[in-house]
């Protein structure tokens, strides 16, 4: 053996003994899965295609908000006062009103494609809790009179 040889087997010598003494196998003497055992994934099918383009949004039905649901940003605006957030998202807007009583949320999409968003959902809480309060009251209280 010469000196090359010496030192590569004295260098591997300690990773074989961790082995040994780790309980592990060699790779070579593992013992491969059998056909039968081998795990099989079913396959996935493809996510189905969007067809039908533009989709209206659902308009929101609920008494004490028939002022609200279907006005436009100035509609609102007109009823609200400024509001304390207008964020766009793609065709959809949110305005956000606020007062002590609570914070109305309004939610604007537009009824076909190209349309000026109208409110089609509405949401209100407490503002110091973030709990859900009565729609109808929350617009009732921060409507200008």
């Amino acid at each position: 053996m010469n000196a090359r040889n010496t030192i590569l087997a004295a260098l591997a010598l300690p990773a074989l003994a961790a082995c040994a003494a780790s309980g592990a196998a060699p790779a070579a003497e593992l013992p491969r899965p059998r056909a039968a055992e081998a795990v099989r994934v079913p396959p996935t099918a493809p996510p189905a295609p969007v067809t039908g383009g533009f989709r209206p949004a659902r308009i929101m039905s609920m008494p004490g908000l028939e002022n609200v649901l279907g006005q436009t940003r100035e509609g609102l605006l007109g009823r609200f006062g400024a509001a304390r957030l207008d964020v766009w998202e793609g065709d959809a807007r949110k305005l956000q009103f606020t007062g002590e009583a609570c914070v109305l949320d309004v939610y604007l999409y537009p009824p076909a494609p190209g349309a000026e968003p109208r409110a089609s959902y509405v949401d209100a809480r407490r503002a110091s809790d973030g709990l859900d309060v009565d729609r109808a009251a929350c617009v009732a209280a921060l409507a200008r009179r």
